[in-house]
């Protein structure tokens, strides 16, 4: 449902303009989950930032990010380039097609609105309905991602929630127009291990559940080998590896990868080959 092809992205430097994504190509499928991993400033981020269309207007692109239509009976599959698309349009993708989970909820949520209107707020705009139906959606939508007592905490500020009940209410934001495409950027980010568990675990019910597609982005090999299909390796901005995650963990071919799994405890990366579903952080 998504390919991207030959994606570079340029910021200004003193010396000229600088690479933080070179050329890279990589496609999802519907359904289907792909693990994006590499170490700090490897261009992860930037990579999901112009999926969903929200690069700094400083930065220069190439190549295409090319999104299916919904499929529409008797109708040919309709193929859009995101990095083509004005504002308006972004701001009609966003959402409806692409949700994003961003690393830091306490940062990405809105300190002055209840954990219901931010998640509310979404669904009013889009979908045009009344403010009771929308705080209803939205406490089914707590619901949904496990927040602890959801009638309560649905008028919760995001400092009166702990970090974990804070990225639900964003897993929670990023469902709430039901889109195609889920993008989670570093989801498990300062969350201690039971934590990242249950994270991973309602990403994992997510994309069964609801038929999405998904994007994870870790610098963590246990978070990708427990919850992606696919998996693509970056190193600098460049694609060094990819392929089936089973495949890229228990045979790497680019040294890169050979060092990522290396860096890891012996236990993680005793783990990683035999058993492609691990718990985050390697352990069972």
């Amino acid at each position: 449902m998504l390919a991207i092809r030959n994606l570079s992205i340029a910021f200004p430097g003193p010396d000229g303009p600088v690479r933080v994504v070179d050329d890279v190509s990589v496609e999802v499928g519907r359904g289907e989950s792909l693990g994006i991993v590499g170490e700090s400033g490897s261009g992860k981020s930037m990579l999901s930032l112009a999926t969903i269309g929200l690069l700094p207007k400083s930065a220069r692109t190439s190549g295409e990010i090319l999104l299916e239509s919904k499929d529409i009976p008797g109708k040919d599959i309709l193929v859009r380039n995101i990095l083509a698309m004005g504002e308006h349009e972004l701001c009609g993708l966003r959402g409806r097609r692409i949700g994003m989970i961003f690393q830091e909820p306490m940062t990405a949520l809105n300190p002055a609105m209840t954990a219901g209107q931010q998640i509310a707020e979404g669904i009013r705009l889009h979908r045009r309905i009344g403010r009771a139906e929308a705080r209803a959606e939205a406490l089914r939508l707590l619901d949904r991602v496990r927040i602890p007592d959801p009638s309560r905490r649905i008028d919760s500020y995001p400092h009166e929630m702990s970090g974990g009940q804070r990225q639900r209410v964003g897993i929670a934001i990023a469902l709430a127009l039901k889109p195609d495409l889920l993008i989670a950027d570093e989801p498990t980010t300062a969350l201690d291990v039971t934590v990242q568990k249950e994270i991973l675990d309602i990403l994992d019910e997510l994309v069964a559940d609801l038929g999405l597609s998904l994007i994870l982005i870790s610098h963590d090999l246990g978070v990708i080998a427990r919850s992606t299909d696919r998996t693509l390796v970056m190193c600098r901005g460049r694609a060094v590896e990819a392929g089936p995650t089973e495949t890229v963990l228990r045979h790497p071919t680019a040294q890169y990868t050979r060092d990522l799994i290396a860096a890891l405890p012996r236990r993680a990366r005793a783990g990683l080959g035999d058993q492609p579903r691990l718990a985050a952080g390697g352990t069972r």
